[in-house]
């Protein structure tokens, strides 16, 4: 899967030398520690789908939880009532559910769901899940 493990952090990537916040992994258990319980099962959902769909390296820092190939394709970040989901597709998705969408490059483009709850894992966003999941490198 990947490629380089920073000598410092110790947390492997797909490109040798990736430019990337120096900060050394935890647990998820200990990433969603002190939020609320909703939060958690929301990330849950998220991760049993990925699973369920291929190879998936998970990988949580201070600032959020990774889904990895050989590099990030998705990435929950805690807020306080909320979970911001964000996945790379190699268009660019309208659609309401869609808070924000970042064009990256000419055919990478990042978006950005909240997720409040289990149900909020719908269809929609599991479909664009396996999506991201498809177009990222092996």
């Amino acid at each position: 899967m990947a490629t380089w493990t920073c000598p410092d952090c110790g947390r492997r990537f797909g490109r040798k030398n990736q430019s990337h916040g120096c900060a050394p992994g935890q647990s998820v258990d200990d990433y969603f520690a002190t939020r609320p319980a909703t939060l958690r099962r929301a990330f849950d959902a998220i991760a049993r789908h990925l699973a369920r769909i291929g190879k998936v390296r998970v990988e949580a820092v201070t600032v959020g939880v990774m889904f990895k190939r050989s590099r990030t394709f998705a990435e929950v970040r805690a807020k306080r009532d909320r979970l911001v989901l964000s996945f790379l597709l190699s268009r660019t998705l309208e659609h309401p559910k869609i808070a924000k969408a970042l064009r990256l490059s000419a055919h990478r483009t990042a978006h950005f769901v909240d997720i409040t709850r289990v149900a909020d894992v719908d269809r929609d966003v599991r479909d664009w899940l396996a999506e991201a999941y498809a177009c990222s490198p092996v």
